[in-house]
């Protein structure tokens, strides 16, 4: 009778949790289908007011995903309009992405959903460490930002910018991203990521070795009219970028980033005892490929019509 009575209860047990997990997937099959319908206004009306209008819902249906523990199995990545990142350890999830207006500025919006170690203080000198779920929405704050490279913001008080690669450091992340900025300038960042003990997640870290500068983040800026290669290359452990110039030689143009592009030379940062070194004028010839003409926006490089290089530069990029 015991016997039966165990069998009942896990049959009863296994039911309920099939039943939980049917709901869940349906919820967010249901959802996905949603947040799929509605990129096309969010992201392709000519109507900026649409957009915009669009995005609010769009905004609503990722936080009813985020609220659920189970989030981060959410096909996220089948959304082709966002940009969503991972570790390897799948401790997170970091999803942005970003709305063009009429003015040829950019509105940016992020979620980053954590399931991830927090120590906590239980007493006066104890603390324990436990897996806590946690989402965050990503408010941009850029407009108030004067000196982008040097500000440290959490996710309520954050740069806005399009992440588009994650490389994963000893107790941090390095970001790469793209910010279109305005109709004469536009910008790409090296960027970071790491969480307090507490799990706060944080945007910027000194982690960079500078001369004369003490940066949180690195910050490019040249024309809108050109393209800028920044990419992280895993067999050097390197990140490799364009050497931004002025189009003329001479102080007139210099300091005046509207008038900025590659000049057919290559830097690079490598990771020396946790921190990234310079290393100028690399050999990068051998490193192009052929989507390096759709890095003015990584998440959607048919939206922006790509030009060469400025005027006086050596190659196209």
């Amino acid at each position: 009778m015991r016997f039966v009575v165990i069998n009942l209860m896990l049959m009863f047990c296994f039911c309920a949790k099939a039943q939980k997990e049917d709901s869940v997937f349906n919820y967010s099959k249901g959802v996905y289908e949603e947040l799929k319908s509605l990129q096309k206004k969010v992201f392709y009306s000519k109507i900026e007011k649409e957009r915009l209008d669009a995005n609010k819902e769009f905004i609503k249906l990722i936080e009813s995903v985020a609220s659920n523990k189970n989030a981060l199995t959410f096909p996220f990545d089948s959304l082709k309009e966002i940009s969503t990142l991972s570790p390897n350890n799948k401790k997170f999830k970091l999803i942005t992405w970003n709305i063009p207006k009429e003015d040829q500025t950019h509105l940016f919006f992020g979620f980053l959903i954590v399931n991830g170690a927090v120590t906590k203080k239980t007493g006066l000198f104890k603390r324990e460490t436990i897996q806590q779920y946690q989402y965050f929405k990503l408010i941009d704050k850029s407009a108030g930002i004067k000196n982008p490279e040097t500000y440290v913001g959490t996710c309520d008080k954050w740069h806005g910018m399009l992440y588009y690669e994650l490389i994963e450091c000893d107790d941090y992340y390095t970001l790469l991203a793209w910010d279109g900025n305005d109709k004469l300038i536009q910008r790409k960042f090296i960027d970071v990521l790491y969480f307090k003990p507490d799990g706060t997640p944080v945007f910027g870290k000194d982690v960079f070795k500078f001369p004369r500068k003490n940066p949180r983040r690195i910050m490019f800026e040249y024309s809108s009219e050109v393209t800028m290669s920044l990419k992280y290359h895993d067999k050097k452990n390197a990140i490799i970028y364009s050497h931004l110039a002025p189009r003329e030689e001479g102080d007139i143009m210099k300091g005046l980033p509207q008038y900025y592009g590659p000049d057919g030379s290559y830097d690079s940062m490598e990771q020396k005892k946790g921190k990234w070194i310079i290393i100028e004028d690399v050999n990068a010839k051998n490193d192009k490929n052929k989507n390096d003409s759709n890095w003015n926006n990584p998440l959607n490089p048919k939206k922006i019509k790509h030009k060469k290089t400025l005027p006086g530069n050596k190659t196209k990029n």
